[in-house]
């Protein structure tokens, strides 16, 4: 080495020999009611203890050792890492439970650097992985909306849905400019909570607010006793209306706005999981409902590049966000390519926001893990790519879901339209529970894509 090289070599051997701290990244899971949050860390986690199955992780090879850390946040819960990957590979295999609260696990890679960094010698890469539940991600899109804004849009867009009959009646024969009246606000506020559990076990994708759905120790508190109502025409101070009106402002303020400061805020890196398939079953206008719900809540993530004035200030910035439609693993890997160009589409507005903030953005279709095997199945005279998998009762069914389309705008276009179901087209989400696998050793879970998507989300940084 010689000229700029010496003096290059000399600054960073240099900076070796500086006490500097190790970096730490922190990685937000995010994303829909069964999207799979849980089961892509316990696999993403494993995989990178484990990582014969990462051949697409391009740092593995330099990689000395991964070692599960104590949460740096003593006051967070750690995720259950070894009770989540129990219930996948024990003797009888099951999905673990859905997250139910904030939780945190690091992950600290000891590896050795390339280029001219390798003079540094072995370094030290922190990664804390933050997992939180989809329902209270939908409550960031409420931050900026007034209580009247919030109230209209909700009672407009629930209005065709048979899950809310019920709440809407009661709500239709409320006057909100009567004096406030405890037992009817708490009636109302149950209700509509009523309407949101059935939403989503209807799979419909904006069920706000979230915290109604888990409230913790909020329960039963006024900051969860208001629901949607018609604003009156005269709505004074003591009204039903103005209680809404003030409750709504509380929970923005108390609730939302603390999680996304303390939380969602620090966050560098980001996956947004998204449930297609399983909007495709529902119809054309869950895929709108799907599409709407994300382009609002990713309003609230801060994307862009971070700048040497953000790194002294300590400003947070996600630089990298991951797009991932799960369970790939339900379709045979021929229709994987068009799986993500129809995320790609359904998230081309909340992408290019991204990418004009200096965000590094990607979208892929994926398993988290792999549940299935693929086989060919005979209809009609014709055979068809399928799938086969273990359902519920234990028995293994092969499974053809439809054909998605090439062009995702056959999608897009009758989603945006409110079509009641797809023209000539039938997709069908199978309900697989996990396989019991055998695993060698050094090898995670079996997967599809998930070393791709590490090496995305974390590869550059090694």
């Amino acid at each position: 080495m010689s000229g700029i090289g010496d003096l290059a070599g000399g600054f960073l051997r240099g900076l070796g020999g500086l006490a500097l701290p190790d970096p730490v990244v922190r990685l937000g899971v995010t994303g829909l009611s069964r999207a799979g949050k849980t089961v892509f860390i316990t696999s993403l986690v494993a995989n990178l203890l484990e990582r014969g199955r990462m051949g697409q992780f391009r740092p593995g090879a330099r990689i000395d050792s991964v070692l599960l850390q104590p949460q740096p946040d003593m006051t967070l819960p750690r995720f259950a890492q070894e009770d989540h990957l129990a219930a996948l590979t024990g003797d009888t295999p099951h999905w673990p439970d859905s997250t139910r609260a904030v939780s945190e696990l690091r992950l600290s890679f000891r590896y050795r650097p390339e280029g001219m960094a390798s003079v540094l010698g072995a370094r030290t890469l922190h990664l804390d992985i933050v997992d939180y539940p989809g329902e209270w991600l939908l409550d960031l899109a409420l931050l900026g909306k007034s209580y009247e804004d919030w109230a209209e849009a909700t009672l407009s867009r629930i209005a065709g849905r048979e899950e809310a009959r019920d709440y809407l009646a009661l709500a239709r024969a409320e006057d909100g400019a009567l004096d406030l009246d405890e037992p009817r606000a708490m009636a109302l506020a149950a209700s509509f909570t009523d309407y949101l559990q059935a939403a989503r076990r209807a799979g419909w994708s904006d069920c706000t607010p979230g915290r109604f759905l888990l409230p913790g120790d909020l329960a039963g508190s006024p900051v969860l006793t208001f629901a949607p109502l018609p604003r009156p025409a005269m709505a004074g101070r003591g009204s039903m209306y103005q209680a809404m009106e003030a409750r709504f402002a509380a929970y923005q303020a108390k609730v939302v706005r603390p999680f996304f400061q303390t939380h969602f805020a620090k966050l560098d890196r980001q996956v947004v999981l998204i449930d297609l398939l399983g909007a495709l079953d529902r119809g054309p206008r869950a895929v709108e409902d799907l599409r709407r719900t994300l382009a609002e809540v990713l309003g609230a993530f801060r994307p862009g590049r971070r700048g040497w004035l953000d790194l002294l200030m300590g400003a947070k910035r996600v630089d990298r966000i991951l797009f991932a439609a799960t369970k790939a693993d339900h379709l045979h890997h021929s229709q994987h390519a068009r799986m993500t160009a129809i995320t790609e589409a359904l998230l081309a507005d909340a992408r290019a926001r991204a990418d004009y903030a200096g965000a590094g953005t990607a979208a892929m279709a994926l398993a988290s893990y792999r549940a299935t095997v693929e086989e060919e199945i005979s209809r009609g005279g014709t055979t068809l790519p399928a799938v086969k998998g273990r359902l519920g009762d234990g028995r293994m069914v092969a499974a053809y879901a439809g054909e998605l389309p090439e062009d995702p705008a056959r999608i897009l276009s009758p989603a945006r339209q409110g079509a009641q179901g797809w023209m000539g087209a039938d997709y069908q989400a199978m309900d697989f529970q996990p396989l019991r696998m055998t695993r060698h050793p050094g090898e995670g879970p079996a997967h599809i894509r998930l070393d791709r998507a590490a090496d995305f989300l974390i590869g550059d940084l090694m």
